[in-house]
């Protein structure tokens, strides 16, 4: 049984960093499509980043591009997101997600992954 569990959040003050995590369970890290989604109240979920082994692709959407960065760690199993100079609209819910499928072009579409954890909490305050 596949099982992501997100950890990391919480209140991080404007401009600081934060880094989450997701362990996986039922799967290696290592073959699947990993990927990051946010959510913030009243708004649709959005991607933020995802990594391929399997296509070599690592995607970042655009208003994280420079700020984020996904990385894997095999022998953890665990794929983490550093996120630095947070902004107030980066306040959301936090999601992992993975696929065992999915080309470049689809990793950034919520419809490519399979698997989703329960989600962590960003709070980005003054």
């Amino acid at each position: 049984q596949v099982q992501l569990v997100e950890s990391g959040g919480g209140l991080v003050h404007l401009g600081h960093s934060l880094t989450l995590s997701c362990a996986a369970s039922g799967l290696r890290v290592r073959r699947y499509a990993m990927a990051w989604f946010r959510q913030a109240p009243g708004k649709e979920r959005e991607f933020v980043a995802a990594d391929s082994q399997r296509t070599g692709s690592t995607v970042y959407g655009n208003a994280v591009k420079g700020r984020f960065t996904i990385s894997r760690d095999i022998d953890t199993n665990t794929v983490d997101l550093q996120m630095n100079n947070l902004n107030y609209d980066e306040t959301a819910v936090y999601y992992c997600a993975t696929s065992q499928g999915g080309n470049k072009s689809q990793l950034m579409s919520r419809s490519t992954y399979d698997y989703w954890g329960q989600g962590t909490q960003v709070t980005v305050s003054s």
